[in-house]
């Protein structure tokens, strides 16, 4: 028996898989598809996704397995009606935020951070991934969950869905969902054209993604992005109820949105619903949820991949920490706290904020009626919106933080090097620090200067007795620590911040407990 089944080997499971791997846990992963299908989606790879690769000893291979040059940019273009339209503007710029995380953001095709995984999970000796195995439901007992699948049962002491918005695991379990449908039907084209790339480049140079705004839409973006350097590309929009593959005039529809006709060799016409789905729980029981299975949305502002990845990281050293023994009753239940909070907030604050912002926007203004007011309002509407620097997921008031009491996990925050209980930990200044990350480990990270010795042995002690793993980090081994004004404080595995030193907190065995989800 395993310690721990996945079912679903996409990008999250496969996450998960190395996240648990790397420390040892016997692991299972199930997935119904032998072969990674290739079709673009997921391509934007954020900092904070780049340092859990980083983590999982991939980030060099994501890089190599680029089709992008590294001099194209996770930047994007906004228009007004087209692409050749004189109402465009740049947007969504991911590198502004670069300083604030242990490295940068990356872009390339899901199938091919699919491969890099896969080829990750095939090194780890504690992880069993089986290919071409479908999972029929999922069966609970007091101490162990059952996978029951077309070849036979597969038993482990805990089951993690990462199978996707139509997840078997999460309908098995009885977890239910809350959606927002927004009633469109959406086609996705992936095409080659070796000319559109020319006109892009010449009017936008190295933009990588094109968002444009039809009036005749109600605020539902047309959205193009390039797969490649030169002819691939993929594009998303809303069409009508009644479009199939063979009714829908996909040259009309790419021409109305560039603002030209092109050559087009079409490869790969498919469908979906718009939707925002969020499950009810993130947990039940033995069974947990992460990536699709537990929350889906279109592909706005590229949270998908990024969102589910987090998951897998938060999720994967608190089964560790259970398994080892040092993890306290309410560790578990601290990821449904803290993930199914930050995507609440994600779907609101962002997604569901852009489609509003842009619908009043069409409605408020009328290009035909007032040019004059219409180019204001679009100079205006640059600024105010939530983006790139708005979107500081953390955990603020989490049973597992010490400290930052009042607030709640949220997306919406803001980026700083000042270490903030809940907060993602930063560099120690722009530049500086970058190897930090892999010095951490694994495990609880003690970062204090040497003066603080009272702390380290307090610490020290509170860990063997209480059996966390905790490294201690001083400004005598790693002199760049030193240019974090706040000292000490505490790391989480998943390199966010669990507590700070405030003068309030003497108990420091409270604080280590409390952060493994002890009980007082």
């Amino acid at each position: 028996m395993s310690r721990v089944a996945i079912v679903g080997a996409g990008p999250v499971g496969l996450g998960l898989a190395i996240e648990l791997g790397q420390r040892g846990i016997e692991t299972t992963v199930l997935e119904q598809d032998e072969v990674v299908h290739r079709i673009p989606k997921g391509q934007n790879l954020t900092q904070r996704t780049m340092e859990h690769f980083r983590v999982w000893g991939v980030d060099d291979r994501i890089r190599a397995a680029r089709l992008m040059p590294p001099e194209y940019p996770a930047a994007g273009v906004n228009a007004y009606g087209n692409l050749m339209s004189e109402f465009a503007h740049s947007w969504f710029k991911r590198s502004t935020v670069d300083d604030y995380y242990f490295a940068s953001n990356e872009r390339l095709p899901q199938y091919l951070t699919e491969e890099v995984l896969r080829e990750r999970v095939s090194q780890l000796d504690a992880v069993d991934a089986r290919y071409g195995v479908t999972v029929r439901s999922v069966e609970q007992g007091s101490s162990s969950v059952r996978a029951i699948t077309d070849q036979g049962a597969v038993e482990a002491g805990f089951l993690v869905g990462c199978d996707g918005s139509r997840s078997i695991v999460r309908e098995s379990a009885g977890i239910g969902e809350r959606r927002t449908d927004h009633d469109r039907k959406m086609a996705l084209l992936v095409f080659r054209s070796e000319q559109l790339h020319e006109i892009l480049t010449a009017r936008f140079g190295d933009a990588a993604f094109f968002n444009v705004l039809d009036p005749g839409l109600d605020g539902y973006w047309r959205f193009l992005g390039r797969v490649d350097v030169g002819e691939g590309w993929f594009f998303h929009a809303p069409v009508s109820d009644d479009s199939t593959a063979e009714s829908l005039d996909h040259e009309r529809l790419l021409y109305d949105t560039v603002g030209v006709s092109f050559e087009v060799d079409l490869d790969y016409v498919g469908f979906w619903n718009l939707r925002i789905a969020i499950a009810n729980r993130y947990r039940s029981g033995r069974v947990f949820i992460a990536g699709d299975a537990a929350h889906s949305h279109p592909p706005y502002g590229g949270y998908g991949i990024n969102t589910g990845l987090e998951d897998a990281r938060n999720l994967g050293w608190k089964l560790a920490g259970v398994l080892a023994g040092w993890g306290g009753p309410d560790l578990l239940d601290s990821y449904d706290a803290e993930r199914r909070a930050v995507f609440e907030s994600t779907a609101r604050d962002f997604i569901e904020a852009f489609i509003e912002r842009d619908r009043r926007f069409i409605r408020a203004h009328d290009l035909e009626a007032d040019r004059e007011e219409f180019r204001a309002a679009w100079a205006s509407r640059r600024s105010g919106a939530k983006g790139i620097s708005d979107f500081e997921p953390h955990y603020e008031g989490s049973s597992i933080v010490v400290g930052a009491t009042g607030g709640r996990p949220s997306a919406v925050g803001g980026h700083s090097f000042a270490v903030r209980p809940g907060h993602h930990l930063s560099p120690p200044r722009a530049g500086a620090g970058h190897s930090l990350l892999t010095a951490l480990g694994d495990g609880f990270g003690l970062i204090a200067r040497d003066a603080d010795s009272a702390t380290i042995s307090s610490f020290k002690s509170a860990s063997a007795d209480l059996g966390v793993p905790l490294r201690v980090m001083t400004e005598r081994e790693h002199p760049e620590i030193g240019a974090y004004e706040q000292h000490p404080f505490l790391i989480r595995p998943d390199n966010f911040v669990a507590w700070v030193a405030d003068g309030s907190q003497s108990d420091l065995r409270h604080v280590l407990r409390r952060s493994v989800g002890g009980r007082q």
